[in-house]
């Protein structure tokens, strides 16, 4: 459905995309991960035709979207940065505007509009003025505006970037449900949980380059390092987490008070059990030994460290 091919972009010196060749399959959700910098706003202002590049392909249902945008760009919906609206009409009223540039019939926009609104959980607020809503609400309607016309590839642009903990839950929710209505969905992050939670594979990118693209339990495979959260029934010397240190899997022990600690594992999952048991013979009764942190996240700085 998206075909990303040798895809370059730079700004005067500044490589923003780096020779970036991505694939996204047809009905699943795709998270394009790396920091803020990292050149995903701009790898999606190529996708919906803001920006041009400068050299490569980016194809849209195998339409270049650069040769023929309007084409390319028929059956897709976006969200692209910060969404803003005129604050003094409501949504139906936005949506009825948007509805007629998209070439919908007015009975096709009031039937789509009532369906995407409830989508979005915004129907009870769909004559109130947008001036009045909170940055979520306008991302939730945002994403309804991308949706409108029914398109079978949605673009999401860190569709939770600034908002509360409450809106990020709801809008991570609204996109779990587009999942279920098969869509394509290429979405951008910088938050490695939001991936890990509502995508079906993960592209990473840095520095414009692709660090690795794969399905999200593959990447979790990948994690050569991780944090363990150790508790014992007893206080815990100085002298046995310096013991602790000098196991040869560990790389780091951070204290957190007396009968707890965290260290930092690196090794196969399945050696977690000889490091236990490593420190059991240090005479450590332990009552908890548990990872802590992403996967994913653990995985992403491995790569981020070898990159540079």
């Amino acid at each position: 459905m998206i075909e990303i091919e040798h895809l370059v972009k730079t700004f005067g010196e500044i490589k923003a995309v780096d020779d970036l060749t991505i694939e996204v399959p047809k009905k699943k959700t795709i998270g394009f991960l790396g920091p803020n910098g990292a050149g995903k706003t701009t790898t999606i202002k190529i996708l919906t035709n803001l920006i041009s590049s400068t050299s490569g392909s980016a194809l849209l249902n195998g339409v270049d979207v650069t040769k023929e945008p309007k084409k390319a760009l028929a059956h897709v919906g976006a969200v692209v940065e910060t969404p803003e609206f005129y604050p003094y009409l409501t949504p139906v009223e936005t949506l009825a505007y948007l509805g007629q540039i998209r070439g919908l019939s007015s009975r096709e926009i009031a039937i789509r509009s009532e369906d995407v609104l409830s989508q979005v959980r915004m129907i009870e607020w769909k004559t109130t003025r947008i001036g009045k809503f909170s940055k979520g609400m306008k991302q939730r309607l945002a994403i309804a505006q991308a949706i409108l016309h029914e398109p079978e590839i949605l673009i999401l642009d860190e569709p939770t970037s600034g908002l509360d903990p409450r809106g990020m839950v709801e809008v991570r929710e609204i996109i779990k449900s587009l999942k279920k209505k098969d869509y394509t969905v290429f979405m951008s992050s910088h938050l490695l949980g939001e991936v890990q939670e509502t995508c079906d594979s993960a592209a990473l990118i840095e520095r414009g380059k692709l660090l690795v693209y794969d399905d999200i339990e593959n990447l979790k495979k990948l994690t050569k390092t991780s944090k363990i959260e150790v508790t014992a029934v007893d206080s815990i010397s100085a002298e046995t987490l310096s013991k602790i240190s000098a196991i040869e899997a560990i790389r780091d022990v951070a204290a957190v008070n007396g009968r707890t600690f965290v260290v930092t594992y690196e090794g196969p999952e399945e050696g977690r059990a000889d490091l236990l048991a490593t420190m059991q013979g240090l005479g450590l009764k332990i009552m908890t030994f548990s990872p802590v942190g992403l996967p994913l996240e653990m995985m992403y700085m491995d790569l981020v460290k070898e990159s540079r």
